[in-house]
Order: structure tokens, then sequence, then C-alpha cells
């Protein structure tokens, strides 16, 4: 795939400023507790999931707990991450597959993972990317806006922004892009606030030409 020298630049810049280290933002030990933690983060911040998690992992130490546990209870639990009734119930409803469908353990494959109750593709890439280290782009709210902003796409629907995405970038920065867009997202270039002139990617902004 060629690559264009712009998008090497702007490549090279964020490797430069926020290392090529993978990091998760979600507090987890294993695969099927990501998976749950990603549910949560659903228009929720990661710091307030992990605020949660810490007590909800130690409540419900296996998936076997989550799949039998009552949804009014687990709904309390979760309370505070918003829209906690579907995300109880899909969940528990996930769990519940995970463990009838393939024995306690997480799948890998695109496919299986979106067919889980209430896993999208973000959520299934979070997964592909993080534990299975499968090159996989995860389009969250910062990756949309910033990727979008760099000209990398004019899409607003995630799917098409992830495959615009796929097209331009380098399949080794296909997860590294979601780490150090969260990271530029939340200390430089912030939804509401923009720090611009501070902005290592200023001169190569659409954005900012505009």
């Amino acid at each position: 795939m060629a690559v264009t020298k712009r998008t090497k630049e702007i490549l090279a810049l964020l490797d430069e400023h926020y290392s090529t280290d993978y990091k998760c933002y979600l507090n987890h030990d294993n695969a099927w507790q990501l998976l749950i933690a990603t549910m949560l983060s659903a228009q929720c911040t990661d710091a307030r999931v992990n605020m949660v998690t810490k007590d909800l992992f130690v409540k419900y130490k296996s998936l076997e707990d989550f799949a039998g546990a009552s949804l009014k209870e687990l709904e309390q639990d979760i309370h505070s991450t918003g829209f906690y009734h579907n995300k109880a119930k899909n969940i528990i409803a996930c769990a519940r597959e995970l463990v009838e469908k393939y024995n306690g353990e997480v799948p890998n494959d695109i496919d299986a993972l979106t067919n889980l109750p209430g896993v999208g593709r973000k959520t299934a890439n979070v997964i592909r990317g993080n534990i299975f280290h499968e090159p996989s782009i995860v389009v969250d709210t910062h990756v949309k806006r910033i990727s979008r902003k760099l000209g990398l796409t004019k899409e607003e629907d995630p799917v098409k922004i992830e495959y615009d995405l796929m097209k331009k970038l380098p399949k080794d920065h296909w997860i590294l892009w979601n780490i150090q867009i969260i990271t530029h997202g939340r200390s430089i270039c912030t939804a509401r606030n923009p720090q611009c002139e501070k902005c290592f990617l200023n001169h190569l902004c659409r954005k900012a030409e505009q």
C-alpha cells in the first residue's frame, strides 16, 4: 500500500511524541474482562469504567458469574456508567453465549465477535487488537473527530471511517492509531477547546488550514 508523504509525516510525529508502545486504557486481566469493560465504556469515560470494574471483577469472578447474574443487581453495579439497563442485559446475554457456545473463551474472529450480544465493530477491534494482536482499527470519538480533522476521512459513519483508515494507514500503525489519537485527543486536540497553537500536527491539519 502506498502511504502518502503527508501521512508518513503524521505517523512519524505521533510516534515521536507518544511512542510506539501498545497501551490499553481499560484495566483488565484477561480477554473477557476487557470485553465487558469495553462494553461498559460506551458513552462513558475509561476512568469511570475502571472505577466500576475494580469492584465488579471482584464480585463477578468469572464469565459464569456474569451469565448467572441478576439483571437488577448488575444494573445497580454498573449504574454509574450510564445506559445501564441495556449494558447489563447485553453483558449477561454475551456471557451466557460465551459460556454455552465458546466454552468460556472469547473468539478472535471479527464475525464471531460482532455476533455476540452488545458487541459492535469497535468493541470487537479492541479485543482483536489488544488481546490477539490482530491489526485492527478502533474508531472511537477521538479517532473519528481527529481523523476527519487531519483529512484522512470525510466520513461520519464509524465503519466507513475504519475502512478509510485501513486504506491510508500501514498495518503496523492500525492499533497504534487509536492509542496515539486518544492521547492526542485528551491532551491537545480536545473536543471543546483544542490547543491548536501547541499542536505538533497543526501544519498538517486540514481543519487548521480552513
